[in-house]
């Protein structure tokens, strides 16, 4: 790969190398009046990912494709500077959704090269790729799908044939794990003061995105009354965790049943790793009732049965529906508060 393509790829070995080879020393990325746009740039990326995701564009010359390499750790020193956990992921995420634009676009050779760079050993095919499944498990099992589900994959000693649109969503979320599992980095405090300009707008973004979405705004709904286990899902869907199916019916029908509206339930999963908004509302408005049937969450019985309890506490112990601890909580709570005359 030349520097074209490491623009669109930052986050490969041979990507990090070559800015090693530049003729400056990184710190100066942070102060240089030289480096002001790539600056810009990096603050650009971190303010993408918040919002509606990175694009990368077509680059003219080499000047402008070393800036745009060059933006990318400029990107992941300010994610660290705020060393947020949301922010990570979804900073990772809309890295390996923007690469997933470009993977789908390399010739095979090229995307076997890359796919090297993690370890998978990808063999070319007439129309398809072949990997071990042990790669494909390591990447694949966070996507729910059904057609992802190693039973519904055609294997061969061992060996798995996969469209290479499907192999490129296979390197999206090799991407998004690289991303994520290396942030937030070390940096030394003098860097983050001399970026503080670019992290106040980042920070402000991120609490007007976070607000977007939390449950707080919803009327009637009190976000104190919730139980544990919806607790726990809900923190796992701001932070970008993909739930299992069970789970997320359980928090959707659980969200819908007490007033939360269609659209505020849509945004909690659009950190998600395999978030799609046409599937993710088809899926919301089938559970609130498009189709006829209006759903109810799950009993705490089937919630233990799916695995999906977590933080029982002494009120859990009272009651049989995540809906009834609801109620009880809520009541408990206006119990307790004084009258107003």
């Amino acid at each position: 790969m030349d520097v074209f393509k490491f623009a669109y790829f930052p986050f490969v070995n041979g990507a990090v190398k070559y800015v090693e080879a530049l003729d400056f020393k990184l710190e100066e990325l942070f102060s240089e009046r030289v480096f002001e746009q790539v600056r810009e740039r990096g603050k650009q990326r971190v303010l993408s990912a918040i919002g509606d995701g990175i694009t990368t564009n077509a680059h003219p010359d080499r000047v402008s494709a070393e800036k745009e390499l060059l933006s990318y750790p400029v990107a992941r020193i300010l994610v660290s500077c705020i060393n947020d956990g949301y922010l990570v992921k979804r900073y990772a995420l809309a890295e390996a959704k923007s690469a997933y634009e470009r993977l789908k676009e390399l010739p095979g050779e090229e995307l076997k090269e890359l796919a090297l760079d993690f370890d998978i050993d990808a063999v070319l095919a007439d129309r398809s790729v072949i990997i071990h499944f042990t790669d494909y498990i390591r990447y694949a099992h966070v996507i729910h799908e059904p057609k992802w589900k190693l039973v519904n994959r055609n294997m061969e000693r061992g060996s798995i044939s996969l469209p290479k649109e499907d192999f490129s969503r296979i390197m999206q979320e090799a991407v998004r794990k690289r991303i994520e599992s290396s942030l937030p980095l070390v940096v030394p405090p003098e860097i983050c003061g001399s970026l503080e300009s670019y992290l106040e707008e980042i920070r402000n973004a991120l609490v007007a995105r976070k607000s977007e979405f939390s449950i707080e705004e919803f009327k009637e709904i009190m976000p104190d009354c919730f139980p544990p286990c919806m607790v726990h899902a809900l923190s796992n869907a701001k932070g970008g965790v993909n739930l299992p199916h069970s789970m997320r019916f359980a928090l959707v029908s659980f969200l819908l049943n007490i007033g939360m509206n269609t659209d505020g339930i849509i945004e909690l999963f659009k950190v998600s790793p395999d978030f799609d908004e046409e599937r993710t509302r088809y899926q919301v408005m089938h559970i609130h009732g498009a189709t006829g049937t209006v759903y109810t969450s799950p009993s705490c019985a089937t919630m233990i049965t799916y695995g999906n309890c977590f933080g029982k506490e002494a009120l859990c112990e009272r009651i049989s529906h995540p809906l009834n601890y609801y109620r009880r909580k809520a009541w408990i709570l206006k119990k307790g508060k004084p009258e107003r005359n």
